[in-house]
């Protein structure tokens, strides 16, 4: 169900933010980006597939899943207080 939120508001909103002229241009690079990204998710599986058939590949990536998280939400909460601040 995410996927259908993410497609219909975050880039439907997106979209309609630029220019009527410039919208098309906006969703075929939108949808470009989406069929590079699927391509990339299933090939990068099929490639990475005796990675994560050990315990210590799932590790790594929650590591840096984690590390990515931790980054956002530092980032996030820093940018608030510095709003509040001003």
């Amino acid at each position: 169900p995410h996927v259908y939120l993410d497609t219909v508001l975050l880039v439907g909103s997106v979209g309609a933010s630029h220019p009527p002229a410039a919208q098309p241009v906006f969703i075929a690079g939108a949808a470009l980006a989406s069929a590079a990204w699927f391509a990339a998710l299933g090939y990068g599986a099929r490639v990475l597939a005796p990675l994560f058939a050990r315990p210590v590949g799932w590790r790594v990536l929650d590591l840096l899943v984690g590390t990515m998280m931790l980054s956002l939400a530092t980032g996030l909460i820093w940018g608030a207080v510095r709003r509040t601040a001003l």
